[in-house]
């Protein structure tokens, strides 16, 4: 049985962020391990812990029957040459999806199957990617000045796998290259 009742949840569609929800906030020090290039982290962490990303999750039960849904802000930036990015995640549930939506900004999504299949898809305001199930996805901020900002929605029993792509990465790199998004293979995947 679900007891919960039609609520009304507010996010600005520029920041993504929200009146009613607290923000999830992932400064870069939470980022240990997930950018390859560790001395330009290391420099860039000492130098100043950014604020790299931060979520607002409307707090929908995450079970059966349920819609999980919020916003999502990233920063500009980069470590050497690799964009901020989110930690990225396959859902607990291997064969559940996720829609993300593009509020304002320009990055996009990167995503992997487990049997080894990379996509990259750019995003701009209005856009919206897909996710299938069984696809790990990374949100991605290409822009050099402006946040990144979007809306997710996914089923409320998916659940969060983050400990996959902590310990193995992804097998490919957004970087930036002559002035543009180029992917590349990741020297420090863990097959």
């Amino acid at each position: 049985m679900n007891d919960m009742t039609p609520t009304l949840f507010d996010f600005d569609v520029e920041t993504g962020a929200s009146k009613t929800a607290e923000p999830i906030a992932r400064p870069l020090s939470t980022l240990k391990g997930y950018f390859a290039d560790e001395d330009a982290f290391n420099a860039a962490v000492t130098e100043d812990d950014a604020m790299v990303y931060e979520y607002f999750d409307m707090g929908v039960p995450e079970t059966s029957g349920n819609v999980a849904y919020g916003t999502t802000r990233i920063r500009p930036g980069k470590i050497g040459e690799e964009y901020y990015m989110t930690k990225g995640h396959f859902h607990t549930v291997l064969d559940t999806a996720e829609v993300y939506y593009c509020l304002s900004g320009n990055g996009g999504m990167m995503m992997e199957t487990p049997e080894g299949k990379v996509e990259w898809r750019e995003m701009k305001k209005g856009d919206a990617v897909y996710v299938p199930g069984r696809w790990a996805h990374r949100s991605i901020n290409i822009s050099d000045s402006e946040d990144f900002v979007m809306f997710f929605a996914f089923p409320g029993h998916a659940g969060h796998d983050y400990g996959t792509i902590e310990t193995k990465g992804f097998r490919k790199l957004l970087v930036e290259r002559d002035g543009k998004p180029t992917l590349i293979d990741n020297p420090r995947w863990q097959g």
